[in-house]
């Protein structure tokens, strides 16, 4: 395929953005954005892989930690203090029904935004928002998610001549985005009327 991208590699790149998108701890956008960089865009079917190997990934875990929210939803929800006394079914109508109207850009945006997935997947859970739903716009998420990554990883390619140079840039500016998103939404956080 390429010089670095193979059959191993999208299978590792799957798994280790399904792990992460369960348990989020990896740096699963850098995984893709890495693998973006090494493919090149001058090898266009190494780049729709890592695409498309890195979306199912995203959206395996995105399928498995759902299903798991919606068995263990609110007792999990008290038990890290998310689901607080005065929330009421009211609020979690509200939160679905949002998710229901903006339901691509909700879940999109809830995977661009560091810590942003799981509280939204909760909230999703915890409103009754439809499993069939879910699974089919979570789709178009994963997919956009991974290709927003993989432009990232090709940036870097364009600006530096070497593969390593190019997987360093992606993985700093992946790690100074979700920096600055993390401070915007801090500060935004602070500024709202409580």
């Amino acid at each position: 395929m390429s010089d670095g991208i193979g059959l191993g590699y999208l299978l590792g790149l799957f798994g280790l953005v399904a792990f992460g998108a369960v348990i989020p701890v990896v740096p699963t956008g850098a995984a893709v954005s890495v693998g973006a960089a090494l493919a090149r865009w001058d090898n266009p079917v190494a780049l729709v892989l890592v695409v498309v190997f890195g979306a199912a990934g995203a959206y395996t875990g995105d399928v498995i930690t759902y299903g798991v929210l919606r068995v263990a939803g609110e007792p999990l929800a008290r038990r890290v203090g998310w689901l607080h006394d005065g929330a009421t079914a009211d609020t979690l109508q509200r939160l679905r029904h949002q998710v229901e109207e903006h339901e691509l850009r909700v879940l999109l945006l809830s995977r661009l935004v560091p810590g942003g997935r799981v509280p939204v997947l909760l909230a999703a859970a915890l409103g009754g928002y439809s499993w069939r739903r879910f699974v089919i716009a979570d789709i178009g998420a994963a997919a956009l998610w991974a290709s927003v990554y993989s432009a990232i990883g090709l940036g870097g390619r364009a600006l530096f001549p070497e593969p390593w140079q190019a997987a360093v840039a992606a993985i700093a500016l992946v790690l100074v985005a979700s920096a600055i998103s993390t401070l915007w939404e801090r500060r935004r956080g602070r500024s709202a009327p409580a």
